[in-house]
């Protein structure tokens, strides 16, 4: 006999705790989750919709809490702009739900070895340990959608960040400690709120 479990499931739990609409997580952003959210052509919006995602800022709250295996993003970029030269101990796949978006890789943080451009409905995948970053090369802000593969988070650094960028977000004052959390500036909540501005917090 099939061993079927009931979930019990209802229609106002199913709203309120497993479904993300895009007009209410579209004012959740996080204008500086990471160390290089400070730096001109690394400024973008992140979103946390399933469990627990890479960040070095520990105040945000996924939308969607219920374990899943996996976590899910977002990103919201203006031109020009997305995640400096990186890399992480896990996978993770990325998919352009609007504009162009240029990804580039290495194998080591001092030299970028490959690169291309892909755009909506296309899909790249980022194996553990390579380097790489990625712009919105659109004339518009563009959004891109993410899947990371679980992992623990806090318990070292995470992103690995190219020295020159760990560099570069120490002269603005961003740093972050060994369990991979950000160490912020004083004017942390007032750069924080300028930055939402800046980047259209809850505008397509």
């Amino acid at each position: 006999m099939e061993d079927t479990k009931k979930t019990n499931i209802t229609n106002e739990e199913m709203e309120n705790n497993w479904i993300v609409r895009f007009d209410d997580m579209k004012e959740r952003g996080i204008p500086l989750m990471f160390i290089d959210s400070i730096l001109p052509g690394h400024q973008r919006l992140n979103y946390a919709l399933v469990g627990d995602t890479a960040s070095e800022n520990p105040e945000y709250n996924p939308i969607i809490t219920e374990p899943h295996g996996f976590q899910i993003g977002m990103v919201k970029a203006p031109p020009g702009n997305g995640p400096a030269y990186h890399t992480h101990d896990y996978i993770e796949a990325f998919l352009p739900l609007t504009g162009d978006w240029r990804f580039y890789w290495g194998n080591s943080p001092d030299e970028i070895e490959g690169e291309t451009i892909i755009g909506p409905w296309d899909l790249i995948s980022l194996p553990p340990h390579l380097y790489r970053g990625f712009e919105n090369i659109s004339e518009e802000d563009a959004w891109c959608f993410a899947v990371l593969e679980q992992h623990e988070v806090f318990d070292k650094r995470d992103p690995k960040w190219a020295p020159q960028i760990v560099k570069r977000a120490a002269q603005h004052n961003f740093n972050a400690d060994e369990k991979g959390k950000m160490i912020p500036p004083e004017n942390f909540k007032e750069l924080e709120k300028q930055m939402a501005e800046k980047l259209r917090m809850g505008k397509k």
